[in-house]
């Protein structure tokens, strides 16, 4: 059975600080995904060995955002749906895989 998580975390920093990690691996989750990361690139660097991460960042700085921590890597990934005017916020990553 694969175990999907979904989390608003409202700060991805701040929850780290609230014990996120701690929860992450507790759940330990297939797939693990994050709204909310209010996260700039190079921000933030998580050692989770067993995950492949995808990040969507927003453009303005410390809105919205997204990842994905999936154990196993997908045939593809999407960042957006390709509406200009929603995608500079980061709100959506897809990943495809065979089933």
């Amino acid at each position: 059975m694969t175990k999907f998580i979904s989390w608003n975390v409202n700060g991805l920093r701040a929850a780290i600080k609230h014990g996120f990690l701690q929860v992450f691996n507790e759940m330990d989750a297939d797939f693990f995904c994050i709204q909310e990361t209010k996260l700039a690139p190079g921000q933030l660097d998580l050692d989770l060995s067993d995950y492949h991460q995808y990040w969507n960042y927003a453009e303005k700085k410390g809105y919205s955002g997204t990842a994905i921590f999936a154990k196993q890597p997908p045939l593809s990934v999407q960042y957006g749906i390709n509406v200009p005017e929603f995608d500079h916020e980061g709100r959506v990553i897809t990943l495809e895989y065979p089933d």
